[in-house]
């Protein structure tokens, strides 16, 4: 039996303060520690913000000065990768010795790009994943990743990777991971409805894998004062109710899911449930027909300029 003790942490970020945040981080990563974390799994978009209930002044055709304004907030706040922060979060997995999966936004160029970063115990950043598909209004603010991040990571704690948020209504992105053997699939969030615990049920009973996905917890108090949330401005309101939960690879709730509140969840998990669980369905082996069904995965980087040496 491989037993790997994993937790999920339910919490807020400190909205567009990303110093604040990543001091949080630390602090929870400990207390994940505590209590015998090997793999720490962080929410969507945890440094430094998911903009719940903002529009960054924004109707078809005009944008606003003061939308604009939160937009170079969430700019300012963001992560470069590398960049002081993401060393930062090297720091705190490499003095904990666990694997860390957190939830970023990312800046590069004028571009921001909902990332998940991949720490190891020994403090070295193993890789990222943008988000391929940023949802709804999120693509007013966020760019699209390309096929160049879709990482599973061979660990020794397992195979590690992450799909962000709706990126698990994806049926080829699943796919993609599947066949790269996933075990500890991380599934970092901003979907607090009822829906999604059985949306990480039917991934983990279809991949075979054990699903970890952490979801924000969020009040209007968590945010500055002048966050122009669409849902109003008491500081008791509630943007994000939660969710998180942890899933076994024939779809038993192991953990979760915890709303309206701020927790860490933590299971074991016996990696061993894995082959037993493929004895019968292998979603990419034995019960696949690649003779009439087949995906091609294009995994280069898709840059917007590209420079040619001289001759």
């Amino acid at each position: 039996m491989k037993l790997v003790r994993a937790a999920v942490v339910q919490n807020s970020a400190v909205v567009f303060d990303r110093e604040a945040t990543l001091e949080k981080v630390a602090r929870l990563s400990r207390d994940a520690k505590a209590r015998g974390a090997e793999l720490v799994v962080f929410p969507e978009a945890f440094v430094s913000a998911y903009p719940k209930g903002l529009d960054f002044g924004a109707v078809v055709g005009s944008r606003t000065p003061a939308g604009r304004e939160d937009f170079r907030r969430y700019f300012e706040s963001a992560v470069d990768v590398p960049g002081p922060a993401s060393r930062r979060l090297e720091e705190i997995a490499g003095d904990l010795g666990v694997h860390l999966v957190i939830g970023i936004i990312e800046r590069d160029g004028g571009t921001l790009y909902c990332t998940v970063l991949f720490l190891s115990p020994e403090g070295r950043l193993l890789g990222k994943h943008r988000k391929l598909m940023p949802t709804g209004l999120e693509r007013l603010v966020w760019g699209y990743g390309d096929g160049s991040t879709l990482p599973v990571f061979d660990t020794r704690l397992g195979r590690l990777g992450a799909v962000i948020c709706w990126e698990n209504y994806m049926p080829l992105l699943r796919t993609a991971m599947y066949a790269k053997g996933i075990q500890l699939y991380c599934a970092p969030t901003a979907d607090d409805r009822d829906t999604w615990l059985p949306t990480m049920q039917h991934v983990a009973l279809e991949g075979r894998c054990f699903v970890l996905s952490a979801c924000q917890f969020v009040l209007r108090g968590d945010c500055p004062t002048d966050y122009a949330a669409a849902q109003g401005d008491s500081p008791d309101t509630v943007l994000m109710r939660g969710g998180s939960c942890i899933v076994g690879p024939l779809g038993q709730v192991l953990a979760g899911p915890v709303f309206n509140q701020s927790q860490i969840l933590v299971a074991d998990l016996d990696l061993d449930e894995i082959a037993r669980g493929k004895f019968d369905f292998d979603v990419v082996g034995h019960y696949a027909r690649p003779d009439i069904f087949r995906l091609h995965v294009n995994e280069s980087a898709n840059p917007a300029v590209v420079f040619e040496e001289k001759e």
